[in-house]
């Protein structure tokens, strides 16, 4: 017989074989994720929570690549807020008057000089804003909005869970710290530190 006509008589027989075992009780399923949809149908998640823990932080329930979760409310926690108070003229009105500096305490040291300047975050006509690279309007605490145009990468672990750090627990519902509570915006990098030494008596070995 032709090699041909027996392979391909070999593979009608597979695929015959493979839809008649295929079973179709209740407590049988095609595969994995048919099973987990098929048992948690009824599920209504953990009693554990964390609300009792997380009572005493303001928190905003933000939605960001269809997950919902908390995250500690910004403006209130910025001392001079709102800008305006200060910032009653648009920023390159105020930069040609003979002012005080104000932000004499701020570094800016997140990207190269002819990358970023204090208006590439902040909205130089409305100081109680944050401004996209598209000149869209960004509230202080969406400001995770603004970090996300260049660490999409970051920005995608962090409405994940993966990056960042959760608050009090990991019971729902879900706070977690945004990108401002961890990084200082102005100098967001952090430090490299040598690991710390607890074995004192080799320390003392080595002196």
């Amino acid at each position: 017989m032709n090699k041909c006509i027996i392979y391909k008589i070999s593979i009608i027989l597979c695929v015959v074989l493979c839809f008649s075992s295929c079973k179709h009780h209740d407590e049988e399923y095609h595969s994995v994720t048919d099973k987990i949809k098929a048992e948690s149908k009824d599920y209504h998640g953990t009693s554990i929570s964390s609300e009792a823990y997380i009572d005493h932080i303001n928190t905003i329930e933000v939605t960001e690549n269809d997950i919902t979760f908390l995250i500690p409310e910004r403006k209130g926690e910025i001392k001079s807020y709102s800008c305006t108070e200060c910032h009653s003229k648009p920023l390159t009105q105020m930069q040609n008057e003979d002012l005080k500096k104000a932000h004499w305490d701020i570094k800016l040291s997140h990207a190269d000089k002819m990358t970023m300047n204090c208006v590439t975050c902040h909205n130089g006509n409305d100081m109680d804003f944050l401004q996209s690279l598209t000149g869209d309007q960004i509230d202080f605490n969406a400001s995770h909005l603004l970090c996300s145009q260049c660490h999409q990468k970051q920005f995608n672990d962090w409405t994940g869970g993966a990056h960042g750090k959760r608050i009090e627990s990991w019971a729902p519902p879900r706070a977690s710290m945004t990108c401002v509570n961890c990084h200082n915006p102005h100098t967001p990098g952090f430090e490299s530190k040598w690991p710390e030494r607890y074995n004192t008596q080799k320390i003392n070995e080595r002196k």
